[in-house]
């Protein structure tokens, strides 16, 4: 397996595992499968596993302790806190310190493990400063609790005024063919302070497999067809691109998803995708992604891909856009 560099000194394989969509979000998950999932992921050399509180909410935690309690040492253990719940307006992100301790010990106990390896804010909180919040989270490394900080989802300033507090490792946030806002300023800013990305959705949440070509593909409990990218109208428009993808991936005897991920990685050296799939097949396929070198010409290809007006429909449904890159 391939290595990537992270910041400060941490150290992942090139491709991680979301584990979301074993709990939560997505429809059809099976909790046998997803642990034999789990189980391909570590086989296969990768071992940042991502998770969070919010996830189920607890559930997903819960899950990945099953594997934590026999292979703690085989994986990079990243979670989050301070999500709560991004789209009732009563119940937002909260990142006050004493909530930042409490929530680490909580998770502490779902997983069942005495120190995590990265702990993110999940969503920045517009009602704290940002130094009040790295700073408790500080003292959690301080405290041997936590190893690394990350932030998930935070602007460019947010970034440099946490990082001046304590050094972040890590900014999680979305990339992917359909999804580049982090390369406007985010991504520079992370280059300048010697910070990595871990990017979820590298997939475009399945969409740029091509598996997904109308909402009726999704299941009616489904997360997904709450997003305005999901609605009949914004899928027919971005079908283009799923086309592109597969028209280069018949070119280089490759699938549209070992594609999209061979995007993302090529995108630079300290960026880490953690594609979530709940099939240990899956894995496989997302592992061979790393062997798939795209040339210049192709590259380019990609990133004019998109149509001048972008891509139809917002990453999110309206209520939770307020949270991104803030």
């Amino acid at each position: 397996m391939q290595r990537r560099q992270l910041g400060q000194g941490l150290q992942t394989s090139a491709l991680g595992l979301g584990c979301m969509g074993m709990t939560f979000a997505y429809a059809g998950a099976d909790e046998a499968r997803s642990l034999a999932t789990i189980d391909r992921a570590l086989e296969q050399g990768i071992d940042l596993l991502d998770t969070a509180d919010i996830y189920g909410p607890e559930t997903n935690e819960r899950l990945l302790a099953r594997v934590l309690d026999t292979r703690r040492d085989d994986i990079v253990l990243a979670t989050k806190f301070g999500a709560r719940s991004l789209e009732d307006p009563d119940r937002g992100p909260d990142s006050r310190p004493d909530y930042v301790h409490r929530a680490c010990d909580a998770s502490l106990r779902r997983l069942g493990v005495e120190v995590i390896d990265l702990y993110y804010q999940h969503r920045v909180d517009p009602r704290v400063p940002i130094e009040e919040t790295v700073g408790a989270m500080a003292e959690l490394v301080s405290a041997g609790k936590v190893r690394y900080l990350g932030l998930s989802e935070a602007g460019a300033d947010t970034i440099r005024r946490a990082h001046a507090v304590h050094p972040i490792t890590a900014v999680q946030t979305e990339l992917s063919l359909w999804t580049r806002e982090v390369q406007r300023e985010v991504l520079p800013a992370l280059t300048d302070l010697g910070i990595g990305l871990v990017a979820y959705s590298p997939l475009g949440r399945g969409f740029l497999t091509g598996k997904i070509r109308t909402v009726d593909d999704l299941d009616e409990t489904d997360g997904r067809r709450r997003h305005p990218r999901f609605q009949q109208e914004a899928m027919a428009a971005n079908l283009r691109l799923v086309e592109l993808v597969e028209e280069v991936a018949t070119q280089h005897d490759a699938t549209a998803a070992q594609v999209a991920l061979a995007w993302v990685l090529a995108q630079g050296d300290t960026i880490v995708p953690i594609p979530g799939t709940t099939r240990p097949e899956r894995i496989d396929e997302n592992v061979a992604a790393l062997d798939l070198t795209l040339d210049a010409d192709t590259l380019r290809r990609l990133d004019d891909a998109l149509p001048p007006q972008g891509v139809a429909g917002t990453r999110y449904p309206e209520p939770m856009m307020r949270f991104l890159e803030t």
